[in-house]
């Protein structure tokens, strides 16, 4: 999985992009705060079978989110607006896509996915496949891929789903397997797996740093 510390990498460089001019050391705090939230689910898979990737990584929390959000700050009377100002509500809207795009994202498309619609559904899916112009075929993709069951002959859409929270585990420090053999169990704390990983580390350690040294922003005339 990527670990924790790469999607505070990704989660410094879009934080540093919308927050604006309401960026502070205070809002990236909150918002890598907000990122790791959803790791809870990893202690809950201790006592939940498959809760990691599922109880907290599922989209229905933020579909559910977004539309009260949107409501209570487009009126004269908004409640997160009196209480905390407009700096409260862009760090309410850039966490809720950080979790969206950053969080549940960067896991959507590793190991085995995110159960995206759990509990409504309980399907992991994972963003795998490529997509590509060829000479000789044309524009191609396999990330959503249509066809025929062979079994039944009907129509099928492939679009990476996987098993239920019965049938996968994802691995995680806490509960490296499913079924632990014997013996001590070697947990290990990701910090960057893969090169590109490491690169999304450093390159929002670098944004970050970039921004401080920037200063505030001059006063309009």
């Amino acid at each position: 999985m990527p670990s924790p510390v790469v999607h505070a990498g990704v989660a410094f460089l879009v934080g540093v992009g919308l927050l604006g001019t309401y960026y502070d050391r205070r809002a990236l705090l909150v918002i890598v705060g907000l990122l790791l939230v959803p790791e809870i689910d990893t202690l809950a898979g201790l006592v939940l079978e498959g809760a990691h990737r599922s109880l907290l990584h599922t989209l229905l929390l933020p579909i559910s989110l977004a539309p009260l959000l949107y409501w209570d700050t487009v009126r004269e009377e908004s409640w997160l607006r009196d209480r905390v100002g407009g700096y409260g509500v862009r760090l309410a809207w850039v966490g809720l896509f950080v979790h969206v795009f950053v969080q549940i994202g960067l896991d959507w498309s590793h190991l085995d996915g995110v159960n995206l619609f759990y509990p409504l559904l309980d399907r992991f899916f994972k963003l795998d496949g490529e997509a590509y112009l060829s000479t000789a075929d044309g524009f191609v993709q396999t990330f959503v891929e249509i066809g025929t069951n062979p079994e039944t002959g009907s129509p099928r859409v492939d679009v990476g789903q996987g098993g239920t929270t019965e049938t996968t585990h994802v691995a995680n420090p806490a509960q490296p397997s499913k079924e632990p053999e014997p013996g001590p169990v070697d947990r290990r704390a990701p910090i960057a797996v893969r090169g590109w990983q490491l690169f999304l580390v450093v390159a929002g350690l670098v944004t970050v740093a970039a921004k401080h040294l920037q200063g505030a922003p001059p006063e309009a005339e």
